[in-house]
């Protein structure tokens, strides 16, 4: 049997930091301080911390729970494209192929 691979743990985390912060800066930009400062008052209550100067961190199985969510994510989108581009007699799956399995994988996703 052939040993399936997996995405890099440290990629996925550095992008779903990359997204943290871009997210952060948006609602600063969009008068997310409001809600943030409900948010903070929330948090008065509880932790004693603002959300906004609270560090965002990933569990390490959420990490690799993530990874393995996005190897299989790939791999049936391929399959699926390829089943598509088999079935016209192609043999190269093109951005088409892509197109026309997307929605339905996302729904069973």
């Amino acid at each position: 049997m052939e040993k399936e691979t997996t995405f890099d743990s440290d990629l996925i985390h550095a992008i779903f930091k990359h997204i943290w912060t871009r997210r952060s800066l948006e609602r600063e930009r969009n008068g997310g301080t409001d809600a943030m400062e409900s948010e903070f008052l929330l948090d008065q209550a509880g932790a004693g911390t603002s959300k906004k100067n609270r560090p965002t961190s990933a569990n390490a199985n959420a990490l690799k729970l993530s990874c393995e969510l996005l190897r299989v994510f790939v791999t049936e989108a391929v399959q699926r494209a390829a089943a598509i581009a088999e079935a016209e007699g192609v043999s190269k799956i093109e951005a088409t192929h892509l197109e026309r399995i997307l929605p339905q994988l996302l729904l069973d996703f």
